[in-house]
């Protein structure tokens, strides 16, 4: 469906690494030939491995936010939530802010709607669990985190304190760790200004069903993260996890209950629901592709990232895993081979060289195996927060100045409450009471 001049119309479903990277890419290659759309919820692009840092108070949210209008300047951004993908119509329809809402044609359309918080079977969790995908979860709980020490150090119940001081981590992978890291650092430093809190315990509690935290990581990395956690108090608890989660409590499989008012899910991420809406074939709940992230059947629908079943090249037979990594190298070369099938340049299957991961645990402490090469401690940090500015698509400096800042001196814990419970639902399809 060409526009008015002629020119081929590429939709773009979602912003975040996967989506982001492809319209940037696009927007070099063929800018000037096509018209570019991008379709999202937000006006942002969201760098999501900082959040936990964001949580734990050392960087502002607003300088992991950049704006799609700034940073996209030769693409058509619209903000809205896409309801639905018309393949035999080759349109896409979005719910805008205020009751709006629109419709577009497309020529080629990539989706890279990312994903959301992964739900389990457990009775509670949806009802009391907080999540940590979005800017406002990551809000949320920092606010969350800080009012419940406040109200314990208030509190005259020994048992109400020492709930209101319990926090409960579901899931040991890259989030969960970073956040029970920056999270205990956090509750650590207010603990030191409230006396009503004075010789209070303050416990974390980290589970994961897995032997080990971090167990994408090379054993080492993972035994040096939980090193640095248990020395600092945290109660890593593998080969657990919670069976029922309670109104104040949670119930562990080992039968053990835990009185809390702080249940954190980071156990993973699933497809966004708008894949189980589209008549695509799937696999293992993403969006069956090929290795040029082509939809098999479709010469016009491409997808990549978190919702897509991308092959792994390097492992035949498995998919590329739900990371960032990923997902920003698949939107750079799904944008090459979108503009490869419109003319420009010659289509490319992805297949990646694994550079390793990074983990930030707070202060000068961090894990990463960058190229293979395990390390730890201060190099390590200094080398995960290098790769972060580096990859970051905009406020390089500000991030850098907030970590300069907090060096120095520690932020101000305090709590704004400008985001409920209410607006942050685990699951998105049941928005809490």
């Amino acid at each position: 469906m060409a526009d008015s001049n002629n020119k081929p119309r590429v939709v773009i479903v979602g912003a975040g690494f996967a989506g982001f990277n492809a319209a940037r890419e696009l927007s070099r290659l063929i800018g000037a030939t096509a018209e570019i759309v991008v379709i999202n919820s937000t006006d942002y692009f969201l760098y999501l491995p900082l959040m936990p840092q964001v949580t734990g108070g050392l960087v502002e949210s607003a300088h992991i936010c950049v704006s799609l209008a700034g940073r996209l300047r030769k693409t058509r951004f619209v903000l809205g939530t896409v309801n639905r993908v018309d393949a035999r119509r080759k349109t896409v329809s979005w719910d805008g802010p205020e009751g709006s809402s629109g419709q577009v044609g497309y020529d080629r359309v990539i989706l890279t709607a990312g994903s959301v918080n992964k739900l389990l079977p457990i009775p509670g969790i949806a009802d009391y669990a907080h999540g940590f995908r979005t800017i406002n979860e990551a809000l949320y709980l920092r606010d969350h985190i800080i009012r419940q020490l406040e109200l314990a150090a208030l509190a005259a119940d020994p048992a109400e304190r020492a709930a209101r001081c319990t926090f409960v981590v579901v899931g040991a992978g890259y989030t969960g760790t970073e956040l029970t890291a920056h999270g205990q650092r956090l509750t650590t430093r207010l603990a030191r200004v409230l006396p009503g809190l004075a010789g209070q315990e303050i416990r974390w509690l980290l589970l994961d069903t897995s032997p080990r935290v971090l167990a994408e990581l090379d054993p080492r990395l993972s035994r040096t993260a939980e090193r640095v956690l248990r020395r600092r108090g945290v109660e890593v608890l593998t080969g657990e996890s919670v069976e029922q989660a309670l109104d104040g409590s949670v119930q562990l499989t080992t039968g053990d209950k835990v009185a809390t008012r702080s249940l954190i899910w980071c156990v993973g991420v699933r497809a966004d629901p708008l894949v189980d809406g589209l008549d695509l074939d799937t696999n293992r709940g993403r969006l069956q592709v090929d290795e040029y992230m082509a939809v098999p059947g479709s010469d016009d629908i491409y997808a990549c990232g978190d919702c897509a079943a991308v092959p792994d090249l390097t492992r035949p037979g498995q998919i590329c895993g739900m990371t960032a990594q990923h997902a920003q190298r698949q939107g750079k070369l799904v944008a090459r081979n979108v503009a490869a099938s419109l003319g420009k340049g010659t289509q490319r299957p992805y297949k990646h060289g694994d550079l390793g991961f990074l983990v930030d645990l707070g202060g000068l402490a961090a894990a990463a195996n960058p190229l293979h090469v395990p390390l730890s401690g201060p190099v390590a940090n200094a080398l995960t927060r290098g790769y972060h500015l580096s990859a970051m698509a905009g406020n390089r400096m500000r991030v850098a100045a907030d970590w300069t800042l907090n060096g120095i001196t520690p932020s101000e814990p305090t709590s704004l409450a400008v985001i409920d419970a209410a607006s942050v639902p685990l699951d998105v399809n049941k928005p809490r009471a």
